[in-house]
């Protein structure tokens, strides 16, 4: 959803969520968690999250979800030659302890015993993407954002940041939390990295860095706004209601918590349809065009009309066909 910050290293919240190394398992089939309950403990106001039901999905690949755009844009990164090799050698030892020391020594991990509905939350998320759970960070920050980071030989983990658990609904930030995971799942996490390193780092070479990063930027930014679109039917996937997501971006884009209850997710579709149409006109593609360009991220209301229409796409559907409910004890 946003950067990971790195004051050390003079990164900055504008960029996309990285991942350095993503893990998947190849397991058959996962039992997790589908739906769940809210119950108020006796005097007190706690609330315990109780599995009602569990879910099973088998075989489920990146590419049976994964954005055309994110595809056709990954092929056109893995023609750059040398790009790996770039990257590599701009993500030293010394810069993934920074990045790992600088997160994880901030936030409190969530577990069993620690924020323990969160802790559910991404068990569920996690079966429903056939994904090896990763660690849960909580972390201190006035930013509504989240992101994910692997280090190599490490285990991945996922922060989150205490002003978007309090613009969120559960079932709102369970969707972030697959949009997350749905990095590592789709081997996200290298490509994010090595644009955002071979990017920043570029600049600070004279000459020839700038001109590599004049002539890569428009190009990997084109990437991470495809890449989103991918996350964004992994968040689906899990929510298996599109409004959920639709009400995710609609709140980045203008919500807070005191407004929560008053916004309207039909009205931010239609208004994301009106863009559509107002943009369709050569002028409109223009500044549509320069509007996106520079963005890691497609904008809220692209974004929302894209989740809408793949929720009616026999794409979708048939995914949906490979869940199956079974009973569990609550």
């Amino acid at each position: 959803m946003a950067a990971i910050p790195l004051p050390t290293l003079h990164y900055t919240e504008n960029l996309s969520p990285i991942s350095f190394f993503s893990r998947a398992t190849n397991k058959r089939s996962i039992k997790i968690s589908g739906g769940f309950q809210f119950k108020r403990l006796r005097k007190s106001k706690r609330f315990v999250c109780r599995a009602a039901s569990s879910v099973v999905i088998r075989d489920l690949d990146a590419d049976d979800f994964r954005h055309p755009l994110d595809r056709q844009n990954t092929l056109l990164l893995r023609a750059i030659p040398g790009l790996n090799e770039i990257g590599k050698a701009l993500l030293g030892t010394v810069a993934e302890q920074v990045m790992l020391l600088e997160n994880i020594g901030t936030s409190v991990l969530v577990s069993e015993n620690q924020l323990p509905e969160l802790h559910q939350l991404m068990l569920e998320a996690s079966g429903i993407l056939n994904i090896e759970p990763p660690d849960l960070y909580v972390r201190q920050s006035p930013v509504p954002n989240a992101y994910t980071l692997a280090i190599s030989g490490k285990k991945p983990f996922v922060v989150i940041h205490t002003s978007l658990v309090e613009l969120l609904n559960r079932k709102e930030l369970q969707a972030v939390l697959a949009h997350e995971l749905g990095h590592l799942k789709c081997d996200h996490g290298v490509w994010l990295t090595f644009a955002n390193i071979l990017t920043l780092g570029a600049y600070t070479l004279p000459g020839l860095g700038n001109l590599i990063a004049q002539r890569l930027e428009e190009q990997l930014f084109r990437w991470l706004r495809a890449a989103e679109l991918t996350c964004d039917r992994a968040a689906l996937l899990v929510a298996r209601d599109p409004k959920v997501i639709i009400s995710v971006l609609m709140k980045l884009a203008g919500g807070s918590p005191s407004l929560a209850d008053q916004l309207n997710v039909d009205a931010f579709l239609e208004q994301a349809r009106s863009y559509e149409k107002a943009s369709s006109s050569p002028v409109g593609w223009y500044i549509r065009n320069a509007q996106t360009r520079q963005l890691s991220h497609p904008l809220p209301v692209l974004r929302a009309r894209e989740i809408d229409e793949w929720s009616r796409s026999q794409e979708y559907k048939l995914l949906l066909q490979r869940l199956k409910w079974v009973n569990s004890v609550v």
